[in-house]
């Protein structure tokens, strides 16, 4: 099907429309071997559309699958020998097709997006995007107001101070907080800087991905209405 040059670009995630005119307009943008024009149409399943000498691939059938990862299991689509990986709770013919969209520690449990969508997962993980995750983190003993006010502001770790995030306290020592970062083991690493090693951390959120009924261990594909809101709150086109 053939659609605006500007659309195609934008919706693969090379660049907004309004850089994709650009582009066009310097002369960065070829339909089959022809510098395009403003304005033109391309099928992107057969044209060949190259920006800036690179060949835009034609878009393989898009998968989405939500995990409910139970503490223990790696995030790797890897096999690691003994070690229980995301590999081993996908079906066989999905093996390989998935990727995990971030990383949620071994100790870690909660949901994981699975997608083969390299757009998608880009603008989830890279924190320019400011694309939220939220958690509910349990501590070794009472966590008090004036902590969670620092975890809240940001923590200085590995010598850079951690994004500014949401905290809403649900006991004396559990809370919810939300990033809009992943840096490695970022919450514990926050916690232990104020003295509340964390002792059990479940993420429940990935943006508008919830699902509370779904139990630790179990996999589904994303319905039409989750892939339609989480494709919008990234501003992706489909």
């Amino acid at each position: 099907m053939q659609e605006r040059l500007q659309k195609i670009l934008s919706a693969r995630g090379i660049c907004s429309r309004r850089k994709a005119e650009e582009y066009i307009e310097k002369g960065l943008v070829t339909v089959n071997g022809v510098f395009a024009t403003l304005g033109q149409k391309a099928d992107p399943e057969s044209d060949v559309i190259e920006v800036d000498g690179t060949v835009l691939q034609a878009q393989k059938d898009l998968l989405y699958y939500l995990l409910n990862k139970p503490v223990g299991i790696v995030t790797t689509n890897a096999e690691r020998g003994d070690q229980k990986t995301v590999r081993d709770i996908l079906p066989k013919d999905l093996q390989g097709k998935v990727f995990p969209v971030g990383r949620l520690d071994k100790d870690t449990s909660g949901l994981l997006l699975l997608t083969n969508d390299g757009v998608l997962a880009y603008r989830l993980t890279h924190p320019k995007f400011n694309h939220e995750k939220e958690y509910e983190v349990t501590v070794d003993g009472e966590i008090f107001d004036g902590a969670l006010k620092k975890l809240q502001m940001g923590i200085t770790i590995s010598g850079s101070k951690t994004k500014p995030a949401v905290i809403k306290r649900l006991t004396k020592n559990s809370f919810l907080i939300t990033l809009t970062e992943g840096r490695n083991r970022q919450i514990r690493r926050m916690c232990q800087k104020v003295g509340s090693p964390v002792i059990a951390l479940k993420r429940i959120r990935i943006e508008t991905l919830t699902d509370s009924e779904m139990k630790e261990g179990s996999f589904r594909p994303l319905n039409n209405a989750e892939k339609k809101s989480l494709l919008a709150a990234v501003a992706i086109e489909r």
